[in-house]
C-alpha cells in the first residue's frame, strides 16, 4: 500500500478530506492530567522519605491510581485511533516506530549512567579519611561489611525466567504473523506470567537482602540499577498484559499489531539489560568482592 493510497483511505473515514497521510491528534486531556498525577506520586515519595508517611502514603496511593487510570484511557484512545479511525497509515506507523526506537535508546542511556556509577566505584573504591578530609585512601570492592548476593541462586533463576519469557513472546509474535490466535494468546499469557514471577522473585530477594539502600555506594548503585530494571519489568509486563487482552478480544491482526510489536521490542530490551546486570553486578561484582577479601 503506497502512502497516497493510505492518505486516500484515511480521508475516506471522515477526516475532513485531508490530502496527507499523517495523523493530526485531537486535543486530549491526558497529557496534562498525567503530569499532575506524576507530580502527586513524586510528592508522595518525598513526604514518605522525609518522615511524613501519613500524608505521603495518601499522595502515593492517589498518584498511582491516577497514573494507572490515565494509562488505561490513553492507551484506549490510541488503540481506537488505529482500529476504528484507521489513523495509523504507513507514514504514521513509520513515525511511531521511530519514536519507540528513540525511546528505547533513551532508556539505554539511563542504564549506561547506572553502569558507569557502578564501574567507576568498582575501579576506584575510595574510603574517606575523617582525620585528613578530603584526602582519600584506596579501598576494596565491594566495601568491607557488604555481603554480596550469590549470583547462582535467585539472580540466576531470574535470568532463566527472563530468557524463557523472551522465547514465549517470540512464540506469540510468530503465532500472530501466522494468524494463529490460540498460539498468540498462549504465548502472551506465559510471557505475562513469567514477568510477574520475575517481579515476585526480585521482591523476595530484596526482602532478604543482607544490605540496605543506604549502606554505601555499592548498595546504592546495586538498588538503583536492579530496581530501575525491576520497574521496567513491571511496565513491560503491563504492556504485554494489554496486548493479551487485545489478543483475547481479537483486535490484534496480522496487519494491525503495532502495539504488540512495540511491547516485544521493549521486552527484549529488558531481557538484554538484565543479562548485563547479571554478568556485571551479580557475577563480576560478587566475584570481585570474594577475590579482594581473600
Amino acid at each position: 500500500m503506497s502512502a497516497p493510497h493510505s492518505s486516500h483511505s484515511h480521508a475516506d473515514h471522515g477526516h475532513g478530506g485531508q490530502t496527507h497521510p499523517y495523523h493530526l491528534v485531537n486535543p486530549s486531556p491526558w497529557p496534562i492530567t498525567m503530569s499532575f498525577s506524576l507530580l502527586t506520586f513524586v510528592a508522595g515519595l518525598l513526604f514518605t522519605m522525609h518522615g511524613k508517611p501519613g500524608l505521603g502514603h495518601g499522595l502515593l496511593a492517589a498518584g498511582v491510581l491516577a497514573i494507572l487510570a490515565i494509562m488505561y484511557v490513553w492507551w484506549r484512545d490510541v488503540i481506537r485511533e488505529g482500529i476504528k479511525d484507521k489513523a495509523h497509515t504507513l507514514a504514521v506507523q513509520h513515525g511511531l516506530r521511530l519514536g519507540m526506537a528513540l525511546f528505547i535508546i533513551s532508556e539505554v542511556m539511563f542504564f549506561a549512567a547506572f553502569f558507569w556509577a557502578f564501574f567507576n566505584a568498582a575501579a576506584m573504591p575510595l574510603v574517606p579519611l575523617t582525620e585528613t578530609w578530603p584526602a582519600l585512601e584506596a579501598g576494596i570492592w565491594p566495601p568491607k561489611g557488604i555481603k554480596v548476593f550469590d549470583a547462582w541462586t535467585l539472580p540466576f533463576m531470574n535470568t532463566l525466567i527472563l530468557l524463557l519469557s523472551g522465547t514465549t513472546v517470540t512464540w506469540a509474535h510468530h503465532a500472530l504473523l501466522h494468524n494463529d490466535r490460540k498460539g498468540l494468546i498462549h504465548g502472551l499469557a506465559w510471557t505475562v506470567f513469567l514477568g510477574v514471577l520475575f517481579t515476585c522473585t526480585q521482591a523476595y530477594e530484596y526482602a532478604h537482602a543482607p544490605f540496605g539502600f543506604k549502606d554505601g555506594i555499592y548498595a546504592s548503585t546495586f538498588y538503583m540499577a536492579t530496581g530501575f530494571h525491576g520497574f521496567h519489568v513491571i511496565v513491560g509486563t503491563t504492556f504485554l498484559a494489554v496486548c493479551l487482552i487485545r489478543a483475547i478480544r481479537g483486535t490484534l491482526t496480522v496487519k494491525g499489531h503495532l502495539g504488540f510489536e512495540f511491547a516485544a521490542w521493549y521486552w527484549h530490551f529488558v531481557d538484554v539489560v538484565w543479562l548485563f546486570l547479571f554478568v556485571c553486578v551479580y557475577w563480576w561484582g560478587g566475584m570481585g568482592g570474594e577475590i579482594a577479601q581473600h
